[in-house]
């Protein structure tokens, strides 16, 4: 299935899902160049100004139908003009920064709002394990739980190999605390280099999410076909669902599907968007 040929309006809305723009919105990218701008003070100003909205990209299933599964949640800053910053431009920058968990809290607060607002969807974000002890996220998810008491599985927390794995015991801790109150955790990137599987036997993931970079261009590397199946029966054996990212064609999807994914996620089943679809 793929998706219809946007518009020149929904073009504008669409947000590419390794956090930056695509090539339609160059411009976009280029304009911030030539307004020599700091992008980090453009961060930093969004941030206090909250101006921030999720993108949301659908994760299918494997069959035929293709139904949606989840959406991703992707967070994208705004300037004072409504334009979203490059993230691929700043996020590098601010990752480990007390900019990185402002931006996540504010992901989780716009999650939880949308959550709250739409009963029947599940949404994933991304979240860095430093996120997981930072007073302000952990402040936002307890509001959250007092008001609500269980999040009923509607809530995924994507965290990455490198992130899991630098401060996999608090991770560990958390997942713990969370799983009994309705809160769900991804392995994303799965498969980039820096699992442990040692590690990996004592975290209690529900997804693991294939890193694309195994998936791209599958129909045309057959040994990456080899390993994104050697990836799916690792995860199996720890019982987590399994996610391909990047699905960019029929071919892979299709592919993806006879090694028995769970679930796709690409800009050939469905692009990122500011409307859920």
């Amino acid at each position: 299935m793929t998706s219809p040929k946007p518009d020149n309006a929904a073009m504008l809305a669409i947000i590419d899902a390794n956090g930056g723009v695509p090539e339609f919105s160059d411009p976009l990218v280029a304009a911030f160049a030539s307004r020599d701008a700091d992008i980090q003070t453009l961060v930093s100003e969004a941030l206090d100004a909250g101006r921030a909205r999720l993108a949301f990209q659908p994760v299918v299933s494997a069959t035929t139908d293709r139904r949606v599964c989840f959406y991703e949640g992707l967070i994208r800053l705004l300037d004072d003009g409504g334009r979203v910053l490059p993230a691929k431009q700043f996020m590098p920058q601010v990752a480990d920064t007390d900019a990185g968990r402002r931006i996540d809290t504010l992901a989780l607060k716009l999650a939880l709002r949308l959550l709250s607002e739409n009963p029947h969807v599940r949404l994933s974000i991304n979240v860095s394990a430093r996120s997981l002890a930072d007073w302000r996220w952990r402040s936002t998810m307890a509001d959250a739980l007092a008001a609500r008491g269980n999040l009923d599985d509607r809530l995924i927390l994507e965290i990455s190999e490198q992130s899991a794995m630098l401060l996999h015991e608090v991770v560990i801790r958390f997942m713990i605390e969370m799983q009994p109150r309705g809160v769900c955790f991804a392995l994303d990137g799965f498969g980039g280099g820096l699992t442990s599987f040692l590690h990996l036997r004592d975290f209690c993931f529900d997804l693991a999410k294939v890193h694309k970079g195994f998936t791209a261009q599958l129909a045309q590397h057959p040994e990456n076909q080899v390993l994104v199946e050697a990836l799916t029966t690792v995860a199996r054996q720890f019982e987590m669902f399994v996610v391909a990212e990047g699905v960019e064609s029929e071919r892979d999807a299709q592919i993806l599907t006879r090694i028995g994914v769970d679930c796709l996620q690409g800009y050939h089943t469905g692009v990122p968007n500011f409307r859920l679809v």
